[in-house]
């Protein structure tokens, strides 16, 4: 079984955010497979499902992206998957332009907080992630504000774009492996 998890904060407010492009990128994989998000448990709403024939696990940490760590290693617990192999974390990145993804089996948090944390509770660096550009905040902005911020219209096609395809690379990490889905949709 996989377990994907989607980044971001749970109030309302923070729906459509650069912060919350991990909810967005779930919620168009639960949407494309079906998958109800209706399950509350381990800090996280949950859905569980089948995509390409695996079974999953979808999860939105409701901690704050801060402690998101608390949420995924109640999840790794409870089903006993292994997070290098069985684990899918999908996030923000300021370092990349609007739309883009950068897949990765393993690295440093890169100074996103959420990803810091869930190094903290899993003890390893070592999980597939799927990071999607946001772009890189203004100068003289206050960064909480950037990615707390939403998309201005003339990005939202290509954060659209961008959200289809993390859930093919999904698809790719769970029916091939990481490297194939690397090689498929890292942008050049």
């Amino acid at each position: 079984m996989y377990i994907i998890v989607g980044l971001g904060n749970p109030e309302r407010k923070y729906d459509g955010t650069r912060h919350n492009i991990g909810f967005s990128a779930l919620t168009v994989l639960a949407d494309t497979y079906g998958i109800s998000m209706d399950i509350k448990k381990h800090k996280a709403v949950c859905g569980k499902g089948v995509i390409e024939g695996q079974k999953v696990l979808l999860a939105m940490p409701q901690t704050y992206m801060n402690l998101s760590g608390e949420s995924v290693r109640e999840l790794v617990d409870y089903y006993k998957i292994d997070p290098e192999e069985e684990l899918i974390v999908i996030y923000d990145d300021i370092n990349l332009a609007p739309g883009k993804l950068r897949i990765r089996p393993k690295g440093s948090a890169g100074g996103h907080n959420g990803i810091k944390n869930i190094i903290a509770h899993l003890g390893t660096q070592v999980f597939p992630r799927i990071r999607v550009g946001v772009g890189e905040k203004p100068k003289g902005w206050d960064l909480a504000d950037y990615v707390l911020g939403r998309f201005p219209g003339e990005e939202e096609p290509v954060i659209r774009e961008a959200l289809e395809k993390t859930t093919k690379a999904c698809c790719e990490i769970i029916t091939a492996d990481v490297t194939s889905a690397m090689n498929k949709y890292n942008n050049k």
